[in-house]
C-alpha cells in the first residue's frame, strides 16, 4: 500500500513539473540588423527583458540577428505569418505595395519626431490597419528618427543636385519621393547598402542617423545633408514588431496578458522616443569621421515639398480605388501626428 501511495505521489509531482515546464515559452525572434545596432539593443532586448521579468521568466526570447535563420529582409513578415519564427522586427515597406494603408506615414514631409509619429501610427493602425495586418499579431508600430541624405562624392544642397544620382531608399514611398525630385531610386534593404556604396552601385542613400554607425556607412560617404529642423522630416519609415498569430493564440491567458501589457500604444511611444534620442550618437560618428555637413534651408525645402506634393493625391487615389476613404485617412494621419506633437 505504501509503495502504491509513493508511486502515485511521484506521478503527481512529475505531472506538476511537466505542467510548470509547459508554461515556459521561448519565443524565436528574427531581425535583419547587426547585433549591436540600436533597434535590437535599445528597443527589442529591453522588451524581451520586460516580458521575462513580468512573466517570472515563463516568457523568454531567443533573438537571431542579421537574418541568421535564413531568408532576406523582405521575407521576414512572411516568416512571422507562416510560423517559421515567432516574432519579427522589420519594415512592412520592404514588401513594396503589400501594406499600402500604413504607407501614409512614409509619405514625404509628414513626421517631425519619431515619438509623436509612432503614437500616431498605432492610433491609426487601430482605426484603419487591422484588416491589412490580420495575418500577424502586431505588437508595435513605430517610425525612426528623421531621415536624411548621405552621399559619396557630391553634396546635395538643391533639387538640381539630385538629378542623375542613384539613391538607395527603403520603401515604395521613399522611392517615389526620390523619383519626384529627379534622382534615380534604387530599392534595397539595409544589409545590402554598404556593399552597394563601396562598389559605386549607388551614389548615396536615405537613412536616419541611428543606424549608420552599426553598418559603418559614415565611413563610406563624405557628405551628409540634413534638413531645416523647422520643417517636417524629408521622410521616415514604419517598423513593425509582429508575432505569429497561432503562437500568440497558443499562450495561456496569463502569458497573453504579459504580452498585451507590454505591447501596443505604450511600446510604440517608447520606441519612438528611443529613436529620437538616438540621433545625436549616430550623428557624432559622422562628425568624428570629418564628414561634410549641410542643412537644406526652409526656403529650398519648400520647393521639395511642392514638387513631391502629387504623391499625396496619388496615395489618396489608391485608397479610393480600394474602396477606402483616402482623403479622410490622410487627414486622420496628419491630425494624429499634430495631436501627439503638442
Amino acid at each position: 500500500m505504501k509503495a502504491t501511495i509513493r508511486r502515485a505521489l511521484q506521478l503527481a509531482l512529475s505531472t506538476v513539473g511537466l505542467a510548470a515546464s509547459a508554461q515556459e515559452v521561448t519565443l524565436k525572434v528574427h531581425h535583419f540588423w547587426p547585433p549591436g545596432a540600436m533597434p535590437p539593443t535599445k528597443i527589442l532586448q529591453p522588451w524581451c527583458d520586460k516580458i521575462a521579468a513580468d512573466s517570472a521568466n515563463k516568457l523568454k526570447c531567443q533573438i537571431y540577428p542579421a537574418m541568421q535563420l535564413g531568408g532576406t529582409p523582405p521575407q521576414l513578415i512572411d516568416q512571422a505569418k507562416d510560423g517559421v519564427v515567432d516574432i519579427v522586427f522589420t519594415l512592412p515597406g520592404y514588401t513594396a505595395g503589400r501594406y499600402p494603408v500604413m504607407e501614409v506615414f512614409e509619405l514625404p514631409f509628414m513626421s517631425r519626431s519619431a515619438e509623436a509619429t509612432s503614437k500616431a501610427v498605432w492610433e491609426y493602425y487601430e482605426k484603419y490597419g487591422k484588416k491589412e495586418f490580420a495575418a500577424v499579431h502586431p505588437l508595435m508600430f513605430a517610425v525612426h528618427d528623421n531621415g536624411y541624405l548621405h552621399t559619396r562624392d557630391k553634396q546635395v544642397k538643391t533639387i538640381a543636385d539630385l538629378k542623375g544620382l542613384k539613391f538607395r531608399a527603403p520603401t515604395r514611398m521613399t522611392n517615389k519621393l526620390l523619383a519626384s525630385l529627379g534622382a534615380t531610386p534604387v530599392a534595397m534593404p539595409l544589409p545590402q547598402v554598404p556593399e552597394a556604396v563601396s562598389k559605386g552601385v549607388i551614389d548615396g542613400f536615405l537613412l536616419p542617423w541611428e543606424v549608420i554607425p552599426s553598418v559603418k556607412l559614415h565611413e563610406m560617404v563624405k557628405f551628409d545633408t540634413e534638413t531645416d529642423p523647422a520643417k517636417p522630416a524629408l521622410y521616415t519609415a514604419v517598423f513593425i514588431l509582429a508575432m505569429n498569430n497561432a503562437k500568440y493564440d497558443s499562450l495561456p491567458a496569463e502569458l497573453k496578458a504579459v504580452i498585451d501589457r507590454n505591447s501596443g500604444a505604450t511600446l510604440a511611444a517608447t520606441a519612438g522616443k528611443i529613436w529620437d534620442e538616438s540621433q545625436a550618437p549616430g550623428r557624432k560618428a559622422a562628425h568624428e569621421h570629418s564628414n561634410t555637413f549641410y542643412t537644406i534651408p526652409g526656403t529650398e525645402l519648400d520647393a521639395w515639398i511642392k514638387q513631391s506634393a502629387p504623391l499625396y493625391d496619388e496615395w489618396v487615389s489608391e485608397m479610393d480605388k480600394r474602396g477606402l476613404p483616402g482623403k479622410q485617412m490622410l487627414g486622420d494621419a496628419r491630425a494624429a501626428i499634430a495631436k501627439y506633437q503638442k
